[in-house]
C-alpha cells in the first residue's frame, strides 16, 4: 500500500536511507509494506503522520492484534517506530508519538532441535535418494544423481556451518575454501562472517563438485554467464530460497522427522550441538553471526546435556548418594539397658 502525499516523500526517503544502510531487499519491501499501510490508515482518517494522538495510535495497535498474527504485530510496530526515529533525525517531524506506547510482548519459545539421532536419520534418507536415482539415470542422463549428490552437499553444510536458508542460497563458489574447511557468508546486515565444515560436509562438497554440478551445468539454457552460486537447480541456474526449502522439506520428510521442522531447525541443532559438547557461548555466537550474546543464550536453555551438566556441578543434593544408616558390626556388643530404678 502507497502512503498518501507528504508521507509517500518521507516514506520513500526512509527508505533510501535504509538501503544506504545495506538493508537487504526483504528488509526494504517489509518496511515499506508496513509503514505504507500504517500511513495510509492516518491518511484515511485524516490525521497527520508526525502528530498523531494517542488515541488513534491506540486504534491503530488494536487493528493491527485483531486482524495480524501477534509475531507480525510486532515486526510491522519496529517498521513504523523505526520510520518515527528516522523522522526526528531528519527534521521531518518534532517528536517520536510511539515512544510512549507500549509494543505487545510476544510469548518466548524455545527453539525446536533435532536429536543427533534424528539427523543422522535425514542423511540417511538423502542416502537413499541416491540409491534410487541409480535407476532414474537411466531416462535421466545423471541428473537424479547430480541432484542426490547436491542434496546431500546441502545438508552437510547446513548442519556442519549452521547457515541460514538465505546464506545457502546466496553462497558462491568464491566464498569456498575446502582446503581450510571454510565458508565464508553474508549474513543479516550484509555482515560478512567464516562458516566452519566437517570432514563430512567437505566431502560432500568436493563430490558434488566435481561429479554433480557440472551435470546440472550443462543443462542450463539461459543466456548469460555461468551461475557463481555453489548449489544449482536442475535447469543449471542458482537454486534459490524457495527451491532449497521445498528440498529440505521433502526430506524431512522422507527421513520421517517429526511435523514444523524447517530448515532453520538444523540451525537450531548445529548450536544446541555445539553447546552439549562444551562449546563456549561465545564461540556458538560467533560462528552464528548473532550480534548479541543475549541471542545465542537461547540455546542454553534447549541444551540437556549443558542443564544436566550445570545443575550436577552447582546443585549441592545433585551428585551427593544419600548417607546409608551405619550397620551395626556383629562383634561389638549392644549397651546395656539400664535397670530402672
Amino acid at each position: 500500500m502507497t502512503a498518501p502525499g507528504g508521507s509517500a516523500r518521507s516514506l520513500e526517503r526512509f527508505l533510501r536511507g535504509l538501503a544506504a544502510r545495506d538493508a537487504s531487499p526483504h528488509t526494504i519491501r517489509a518496511y515499506r509494506t508496513a509503514v505504507g499501510a500504517y500511513l495510509a490508515w492516518l491518511d484515511d482518517r485524516g490525521v497527520d503522520w508526525r502528530t498523531p494522538p494517542r488515541s488513534d495510535l491506540r486504534a491503530y495497535l488494536a487493528r493491527l492484534t485483531m486482524t495480524t498474527a501477534r509475531t507480525s504485530v510486532a515486526q510491522r510496530l519496529a517498521a513504523i517506530r523505526a520510520f518515527h526515529r528516522y523522522a526526528v533525525r531528519s527534521g521531518l517531524a518534532a517528536g517520536d508519538p510511539w515512544g510512549a506506547i507500549s509494543t505487545p510482548r510476544l510469548p518466548k519459545r524455545l527453539p525446536r532441535v533435532l536429536e543427533v539421532e534424528q539427523v543422522n536419520r535425514l542423511l540417511a534418507a538423502v542416502d537413499a535418494e541416491l540409491g534410487a536415482a541409480a535407476d532414474a539415470d537411466g531416462l535421466h542422463g545423471g541428473t537424479a544423481t547430480a541432484i542426490a549428490l547436491r542434496d546431500r552437499a546441502i545438508i552437510e553444510v547446513a548442519y556442519a556451518a549452521g547457515l541460514r536458508i538465505s546464506e545457502l542460497a546466496a553462497a558462491e563458489l568464491g566464498s569456498l575454501d575446502l582446503r581450510r574447511a571454510e565458508i565464508r557468508v553474508l549474513g543479516k546486515g550484509r555482515k560478512e562472517r567464516i562458516g566452519l565444515l566437517g570432514r563430512p560436509a567437505v566431502r560432500a562438497l568436493a563430490t558434488y563438485l566435481d561429479e554433480a554440478r557440472p551435470v546440472l551445468l550443462a543443462l542450463r539454457r539461459s543466456p548469460g554467464p555461468d551461475p557463481a552460486a555453489i548449489f544449482l537447480n536442475h535447469r543449471g541456474d542458482g537454486l534459490g530460497v524457495r527451491g532449497l526449502r521445498l528440498r529440505i522439506d521433502g526430506l524431512c520428510r522422507a527421513a520421517g522427522l517429526p511435523d514444523g521442522v524447517s530448515p532453520h531447525t538444523l540451525r537450531h541443532s548445529f548450536a544446541t550441538h555445539l553447546l552439549d559438547g562444551g562449546a563456549d557461548l561465545r564461540v556458538v555466537q560467533e560462528l552464528l553471526g548473532h550480534e548479541s550474546l543475549a541471542t545465542t543464550q537461547v540455546y542454553t536453555h534447549v541444551s540437556p546435556a549443558r542443564l544436566r551438566s550445570a545443575y550436577r556441578s552447582a546443585h549441592p543434593r545433585a551428585h551427593r548418594a544419600e548417607a546409608k544408616p551405619a550397620t551395626p558390626d556383629p562383634a561389638t556388643p549392644e549397651p546395656a539397658t539400664p535397670d530402672p530404678a
